[in-house]
């Protein structure tokens, strides 16, 4: 839920910059503009470098804190779980943790108009997703809680229509919008157990996502800088269910990330 909420504030912030901001420029004076035919370019290159905050979205299944597990079902050899073999145990809670990584790419730019472009940006996204988890022993009603980790490292082809706003002195205001496959090199086999069953949620490696953002371009005297925030969201269930504790009461997961970058071109 804290995830959820600062998606609502990013996106307050982002109306509220770009309303804002432009007024006050345009009641500066007037300046000398840089790289006054660069917009004009019918294609351009640069690179983008970013910090990202990557989280799941998580939909439960109902009732299932009712729903009792053997632990015959889960207990594997992970160190993480300290479950008596005969007793029955309850999962009460599980809650998705967003955690920080970085973001690098490159940045090809095709001018479709007087202020649309097209803008694909193959990327590398190194970052963690975690899952906390809170146990009930049903019969002693003792909670135990430990947190769940998968590092990912995600080959990104975001696809973007960017609309930039009329130019004032040396920046321009901009949104974005499109869509992105992600493919996850990462690979799961540190979480297997010695018996070869994965100690934790089990991800697909390729997804889809819908994505929106907003920015600002700066002109300089040698290129272009921009300043960009941008929220993903997966389409695509990318749970692969093993009947485990860690799975066994999750309906589907989705992959959500929030981006701040800035981009040289």
């Amino acid at each position: 839920m804290r995830f959820e909420f600062s998606y609502k504030k990013a996106l307050l912030i982002i109306g509220f910059v770009l309303c804002m901001i432009p007024q006050s420029i345009m009641a500066q004076s007037e300046k000398p503009k840089n790289l006054l035919l660069y917009d004009n370019q019918p294609y351009h290159f640069g690179f983008i470098i970013g910090i990202n905050r990557m989280s799941y979205s998580i939909n439960c299944k109902e009732n299932y804190q009712l729903v009792e597990h053997p632990s015959t079902e889960f207990v594997t050899g992970d160190d993480d779980i300290n479950f008596s073999e005969d007793h029955l145990y309850n999962v009460r809670s599980i809650t998705p943790i967003p955690q920080y990584g970085f973001t690098v790419g490159v940045v090809g730019n095709l001018r479709l108009g007087k202020y649309f472009d097209l803008r694909l940006i193959p990327s590398l996204s190194f970052g963690t997703r975690s899952i906390e988890y809170h146990i009930m022993d049903a019969g002693t009603l003792e909670y135990q809680s430990f947190t769940k980790s998968i590092f990912s490292t995600f080959m990104e082809f975001p696809l973007h229509v960017k609309y930039r706003s009329k130019r004032m002195n040396n920046v321009a205001a901009y949104i974005i919008a499109g869509g992105n496959f992600k493919l996850d090199l990462a690979s799961q086999k540190k979480d297997k157990s010695e018996k070869g069953q994965i100690k934790n949620i089990k991800v697909k490696k390729t997804d889809i996502a819908a994505e929106i953002g907003a920015g600002f371009d700066f002109y300089t005297g040698y290129f272009k800088l921009g300043v960009e925030v941008k929220m993903s969201y997966g389409l695509l269930n990318i749970m692969d269910s093993q009947n485990l504790i860690y799975d066994s009461s999750i309906k589907n997961i989705h992959n959500k990330t929030f981006q701040v970058s800035l981009t040289f071109e």
